[in-house]
C-alpha cells in the first residue's frame, strides 16, 4: 500500500493548509523562492560529473517500500561510484512537515518526495522551490515511458493554477486504481457473474441483497472512503474531460450536469435501498476489508493499496474489476528534484533511474504496483494479477481519473461529509451537487 490513501495525502494536506504560505519564502523573506530552471541541453553522462553526494528524502518506510527504494540506491551507486546516495526516510507526515522549512534552506535535499496536492506540490511549484523537469524529460523520454493520464499527476502550469497540465514536476514509481474486490467462492454461492459494467453490479448488488448478504461493504467513518466509491460511478456516466476538470481543480467544468446529478442519484439510490451497507457512517474503514475477509459482504469497493492484505488473507478466492476502463486512480507520491540542489543533471538522472522499466521489476518483486508495464510484471497470486492487468488496461485504453479530493484545500472535507448526508438520505442529489459546486465554484473563480 502506498501512502497515498490511509487516509488520502491530499486530506492530510489539508490539515496543513494553514502553513502552506511558509513554502513560498526563504526565513526571513517575504519574496517567494525562483528556481534557476534548467536551460537548453542537459547532461545525462553520469559518470562525467565527478564526485557527487545526492541527499535524497523519502516516505518509503514500509517494508516491501523500503525494500525496493534500498535495492534501487544501492543499484544506483554500483552503476555510477562516483555518487553517493544519502537518503533520509521518514514517515510521510513527518516529512510533510520537516520538508517545507527544508526546502526553502541553505542545505536543502537534492532529491524530495513530494504529495501531488495543490497544498503541496503546488505550493512548491508557485514558489519556485522545485525544478521544471521539461527539459529532462524530453531527454530521457519519459513520455513514451509513462500514460500521459499518470504524468498528469505531477504536472502543473508555471503559475500553479492549472493541475494536471503543463511542465511535469515530478515522477511516480507505482500506480494506483480504485475497483471493486469480491470472493470468488461467494459469488459462486450466490450464483452471480462476475460484473461488467455499472448495471450488472447494480443487479449483482440486488441479488446479494435478495440472498440477505450485504451487497456493497464500506467503511465510512472516516468520510473520504465513500468517495472511492461515487468516483468510480461518476466515471462510468460522466465525460473524462469534465471529471479530470472537476478532480484537478481547474476551471472551466460544473458538478451540475445531467451526469454528475445521475452518479449522485445512483448513490443516493444504493444508500436507500440498502445496497451499501446501513452501518457503513460508523464503520471504519479497515473493519470494512476485514468483514469481505469474514464473509460477511460480497463486494467491496477500494483501491488497489488493499491488494497485499486481501491476497495474504483470502489467498485465490480473492478477485478485482473496474466498472470501466475509465476509473479513478492515480499515482504514488512522485519524486521531485529541489531547486537548491546543486548537482540538478545528477539528482534528475538518480530520478530516472528509479523510475526506469528496471525499476519497475524491482517494485513488483516488492509487493508494488509499478506505474507502468504492470501486466508484464504481475505476480503469479490471482488477485494481484487482476489489480496488475486493470491498470494497466486503463492506462493504456482507458484513463486514470483523479481523486476528488485533489480539487481544491477544502474538498476532502466537503465531499467527504456530503456523502455521508447522501447515503443516509439526509440531503438529495441537488443539494449534494450544490455543495461541490459552491466549493469548486470559489476556489477556480
Amino acid at each position: 500500500m502506498t501512502a497515498r490513501r490511509t487516509p488520502s495525502l491530499a486530506v492530510a494536506a489539508m490539515a496543513t493548509v494553514a502553513v502552506v504560505g511558509l513554502a513560498g519564502c526563504t526565513p526571513g523573506s517575504d519574496a517567494p523562492v525562483q528556481s534557476e530552471q534548467p536551460q537548453g541541453e542537459v547532461s545525462t553522462d553520469v559518470a562525467s560529473m565527478g564526485d557527487v553526494t545526492l541527499s535524497v528524502w523519502d516516505q518509503e518506510v514500509r517494508g516491501g517500500q523500503n525494500a525496493q527504494i534500498e535495492a534501487l540506491n544501492a543499484a544506483f551507486e554500483d552503476e555510477y561510484p562516483n555518487v553517493t546516495i544519502e537518503r533520509n526516510s521518514q514517515s510521510f507526515d513527518d516529512l510533510v512537515t520537516t520538508l517545507r522549512l527544508a526546502i526553502s534552506s541553505d542545505d536543502a535535499p537534492d532529491v524530495v518526495q513530494v504529495n501531488n496536492a495543490r497544498g503541496t506540490m503546488g505550493q512548491f511549484v508557485s514558489g519556485g522551490q522545485i525544478l521544471d523537469l521539461s527539459a529532462y524529460a524530453e531527454a530521457y523520454g519519459w513520455a513514451d515511458r509513462f500514460d500521459e493520464s499518470v504524468l498528469a499527476y505531477s504536472s502543473y502550469t508555471d503559475d500553479a493554477t492549472g493541475f494536471g497540465e503543463g511542465s511535469v514536476y515530478g515522477l511516480p514509481q507505482v500506480g494506483e486504481i480504485v475497483g471493486v474486490f469480491y470472493s470468488k467462492e461467494h459469488l459462486a454461492d450466490l450464483g452471480i457473474e462476475v460484473p461488467t459494467d455499472l448495471d450488472s453490479f447494480e443487479a449483482a448488488m440486488q441479488a446479494s441483497l435478495e440472498a440477505d448478504v450485504t451487497p456493497l461493504l464500506l467503511g465510512n467513518v472516516e468520510q473520504w472512503p465513500a468517495a472511492h466509491v461515487f468516483g468510480p460511478i461518476q466515471g462510468a456516466l460522466a465525460a473524462p474531460e469534465e471529471v479530470r476538470l472537476l478532480g484537478f481543480g481547474n476551471e472551466g467544468a460544473t458538478w451540475q450536469t445531467p451526469e454528475n446529478l445521475e452518479a449522485a442519484e445512483t448513490m443516493a439510490d444504493w444508500g436507500e435501498r440498502d445496497l451499501i451497507d446501513p452501518g457503513a457512517n460508523g464503520t471504519d474503514y479497515d473493519a470494512a476489508w476485514h468483514a469481505l475477509v469474514e464473509g460477511e459482504g460480497t463486494f467491496l469497493m477500494g483501491g488497489s493499496w488493499l491488494a497485499a492484505d486481501l491476497a495474504d488473507a483470502m489467498g485465490d478466492d480473492a478477485g478485482f474489476f473496474t466498472l470501466t476502463e475509465t476509473t479513478t486512480g492515480g499515482t504514488g507520491v512522485p519524486f521531485s528534484v529541489t531547486s537548491a540542489s546543486d548537482a540538478p543533471d545528477a539528482a534528475a538522472a538518480y530520478v530516472d533511474f528509479i523510475t526506469s522499466e528496471k525499476a519497475m521489476q524491482v517494485i513488483a518483486e516488492n509487493g508494488g504496483l509499478p506505474a507502468f508495464g504492470s501486466s508484464d510484471l504481475a505476480p503469479e497470486q490471482a488477485l494481484l494479477q487482476d489489480v496488475y492487468a486493470a491498470y494497466e488496461t486503463t492506462t493504456q485504453s482507458g484513463q486514470l481519473l483523479p481523486y476528488l479530493d485533489y480539487a481544491t484545500p477544502t474538498f476532502g472535507d466537503t465531499i467527504g461529509a456530503a456523502l455521508q448526508e447522501l447515503i443516509d438520505g439526509r440531503i438529495s442529489a441537488e443539494e449534494f451537487l450544490e455543495r461541490l459546486e459552491s466549493d469548486y465554484a470559489d476556489f477556480t473563480s
